[in-house]
């Protein structure tokens, strides 16, 4: 994996705990989703850290001025959820982010140069659409720099994938697994996300 491309598994324990649900094959499903909205809750927390630009202004206390420090309303945060698995961590985070607007499975049009955008994405691998997604975010102007990519967990090679085109983006993630040369699955992975998690998407005929 190319050294410039930033992937960061926080090692914090609650992290490990709910990745560890959703290893367990026997998880209910209902419990399945919880772990996965957890993910999104815990990993988006981990990410804004270093990440969300804030100002600094005097607030009024009880017992005079005081420095205080809020989040700077001039730079608002676009989120992109794949769907299902984009999704089900947005659900987990949305607590955690301030001033954001959801475009769900799709791509908006626009994105004006003073957002941030915040990309769940499915798990990834050599066949997911996520380096797609990224390039598609490239070509309407967005660099990586402006972009925190999180999903719930990933392979070498599907990252090997993006560091070619895009060495400098940042990945938040549980783990980093193997992936089978023949089926591209995750070993030993979380399962099959589509048919463990309770949202159910459906085509309307």
């Amino acid at each position: 994996m190319a050294m410039s491309l930033k992937v960061i598994v926080p090692p914090h324990p609650l992290i490990k705990h709910w990745l560890s649900i959703l290893r367990e094959k026997n998880t209910p499903n209902i419990l399945y989703s919880t772990g996965y909205e957890q993910l999104g809750k815990w990993l988006t927390y981990e990410a804004l850290r270093n990440w969300l630009p804030y100002k600094k202004e005097i607030v009024n206390t009880d017992n005079g001025d005081a420095d205080g420090f809020f989040i700077n309303n001039d730079y608002p945060i676009k989120v992109l959820a794949m769907l299902p698995e984009g999704l089900s961590l947005w659900f987990g985070s949305k607590e955690v982010i301030p001033n954001s607007t959801l475009s769900l499975g799709e791509l908006p049009k626009t994105i004006e140069s003073n957002e941030g955008v915040i990309f769940y994405s499915e798990q990834i691998t050599t066949k997911s659409a996520t380096l797609e997604t990224l390039i598609k975010l490239k070509e309407l102007g967005v660099d990586s720099n402006r972009i925190l990519l999180i999903t719930a967990i990933c392979s070498n090679k599907g990252l090997n994938e993006i560091a070619k085109l895009l060495p400098n983006q940042v990945i938040y993630t549980s783990c980093i697994d193997e992936e089978d040369e023949k089926t591209q699955l995750l070993v030993p992975g979380i399962g099959n996300p589509l048919s463990r998690l309770s949202t159910i998407f459906q085509d309307k005929n």
